[in-house]
């Protein structure tokens, strides 16, 4: 049943067209198509799908699942969260988004996020000696909202199945792009032309297309920093990095300059979430979340989604391993989420909350959404 808020804070949906355990690609992206078409009824803003590669999700062509989901839809906005700039050419990433643009004028969102600059930055750091290391911060609640300690990435990234990934998607002996300087030569492509010593080149299709761009990010680093400095909406990962969300809007919003783009800023902030009937019904459907996030934080990259009825228990190594990511999901009945998600908007000042949800059924994935929908407003949902 419907809260009757008045004008709720809007919500979007991140998937990853995540595949099940005997399942498969296709049937990962034909759920995704389902579920976008779903949210859109519910009164979702938009639907994003997100880059990897190499593991088991179904959106690793980003831009060809975003032309089948606008195709599949009316009006619902569809985006990437994120293209991994560092592993396309600018070019590339500004006609595939034109073209699309061309059929689906004004419904595209071009999230742009960094890859393997941030890897290189993070194995570095790595190699410091922990001597000239700043130390961790400690676990800490403002407000009601859990900011763990922060997850050493590092490991993970320095990964066999990291390095072959970039390999595979690489150029040989490619160097990686600053992120600031790609940000803004996309602008420069869709705004009118990137200059390139005296020749001036235009994107065709691309330029001018009616496409808002994003950026995304997790920490109070260049993505921030760029976010704010070119004038663009920001994204920040309380999903991926719950620890350093209100660092990473706090940098954003320092460095926020108005542009032709955005008069003020404007942040999104994510949330991993499982919404059942009631709390109980959520936890178990939500119990093989650490084992999925346990293959990733481990070097495996995501695994094919575990059924709960049959999984077994994350021992108490591997909980250690995801604990954080396990305490800042969003899991219970409608009302229960709805108020979490409420902290999460109040404390970051949120303009907007994407919620990203996966189960190992389609109907469970599309029943959290629903439900949420309904609880939080966006239209009676629960007929």
């Amino acid at each position: 049943m419907s809260t009757g808020r008045a004008a709720p804070l809007p919500l979007s949906v991140l998937d990853l067209a995540p595949i099940s355990a005997g399942s498969s690609p296709v049937e990962a992206i034909r759920n995704s198509i389902a579920l976008a078409r779903a949210v859109e009824e519910w009164g979702y803003r938009r639907f994003w799908l997100a880059e990897h590669h190499f593991v088991a999700v179904g959106s690793s062509s980003t831009a060809t699942l975003i032309a089948l989901v606008a195709a599949a839809t009316q009006s619902i906005r569809v985006g990437s969260a994120a293209v991994q700039l560092g592993h396309h050419s600018k070019a590339s990433v500004v006609e595939a988004f034109g073209t699309v643009d061309a059929v689906f004028p004004g419904r595209l969102d071009l999230g742009l996020g960094r890859s393997g600059q941030r890897r290189t930055e993070l194995l570095d750091a790595a190699r410091t000696p922990t001597a000239q290391r700043p130390s961790a911060e400690p676990e800490r609640v403002v407000d009601g909202l859990l900011l763990p300690q922060p997850f050493a990435a590092a490991e993970v990234l320095s990964s066999p199945l990291i390095g072959a990934t970039a390999a595979a998607l690489e150029f040989d002996g490619a160097i990686q792009p600053d992120f600031g300087d790609a940000v803004c030569d996309v602008l420069a492509f869709l705004d009118g032309g990137l200059r390139v010593g005296d020749v001036e080149l235009h994107a065709v299709p691309g330029e001018e297309a009616d496409v808002q761009v994003w950026v995304f990010g997790s920490s109070k680093g260049q993505s921030a920093q760029v976010a704010g400095a070119e004038g663009l909406p920001f994204v920040a990962n309380y999903h991926v990095s719950p620890a350093t969300v209100l660092e990473a809007v706090d940098a954003y919003r320092a460095h926020f300059r108005p542009s032709g783009r955005l008069s003020r800023p404007y942040v999104v902030v994510s949330a991993d979430v499982v919404v059942a009937d009631n709390d109980s019904a959520a936890t178990h459907l939500a119990s093989t979340y650490g084992h999925w996030v346990h293959d990733i934080r481990t070097g495996r990259g995501a695994q094919p989604y575990l059924d709960p009825t049959t999984a077994s228990p994350l021992t108490a190594e591997q909980r250690a391993v995801v604990d954080d990511r396990i305490r800042t999901q969003f899991v219970g009945s409608p009302s229960t989420v709805a108020e979490r998600l409420d902290t999460l908007a109040r404390v970051t000042g949120a303009d907007e909350l994407v919620i990203t949800s996966v189960t190992y059924d389609l109907e469970d994935r599309l029943r959290s959404h629903q439900l949420l929908a309904a609880e939080w407003g966006l239209t009676d949902s629960s007929r």
